[in-house]
C-alpha cells in the first residue's frame, strides 16, 4: 500500500441508556468485563476486558493462560465525559488503519446519551467502517446499555 491508497473513513453514533452519567461512567470504566459481550472476545471467551482510564492506558483484553490483546491506548480521559483512545486495525480486521475513537456522555432528561465517534486513516474500506459501526452499537446497546439498566 502507498501513500496514494491512504484513505478515512468516519462514523458516529448514539445510544440513549436511561441511567445518571454518573452511572454509564462507573459501569463503563470500572465494570468494562461485565458488559463486553462474549462475541467480542477476541483472544477467548475466558478472557477480561479492563479499562485503564487515565491517559497512557489501555483498553485491554488478556487471559490467564497469556493471551492479549491491546485493544486501544487512552489519549485523554475527562471522567464522567470523555474518554480518547488511539488504536490499530491490522490487515486482518480490514487495515492497516489507525483509529481515533472518542466515547462522550451527554447527560439527557431520560437519563445518558453515549455519543461514539471514530475516524480511521490509512486502509479504510467501506465495509470495515460499517462493521466497526454496527460492533460498537451492538456493545453498547446490548452489552453497556443493558448492564446498566440491569443495576
Amino acid at each position: 500500500m502507498g501513500f496514494e491508497d491512504a484513505k478515512i473513513g468516519r462514523y458516529e453514533l448514539a445510544v440513549e441508556i436511561e441511567k445518571p452519567v454518573a452511572q454509564v461512567w462507573q459501569a463503563l470504566i470500572h465494570e468494562t468485563n461485565a458488559w463486553w459481550l462474549p462475541d467480542f472476545h477476541m483472544v477467548g471467551l475466558d478472557s477480561t476486558v479492563t479499562l485503564e482510564a487515565h491517559a497512557g492506558g489501555r483498553l485491554l483484553e488478556q487471559t490467564e493462560a497469556g493471551a492479549s490483546l491491546l485493544w486501544a491506548t487512552v489519549a485523554m480521559v475527562v471522567p464522567q465525559e470523555r474518554i480518547l483512545f488511539i488504536g490499530g486495525h491490522f490487515p486482518a480486521w480490514g487495515g492497516p488503519a489507525t483509529s481515533m475513537l472518542e466515547w462522550r456522555l451527554e447527560s439527557t432528561d431520560n437519563g445518558t446519551r453515549l455519543l461514539v465517534s471514530d475516524c480511521l486513516i490509512g486502509h479504510v474500506a467501506e465495509e470495515t467502517v460499517g462493521s466497526l459501526e454496527h460492533g460498537w452499537r451492538e456493545l453498547f446497546t446490548n452489552g453497556l446499555g443493558k448492564h446498566c439498566l440491569a443495576k
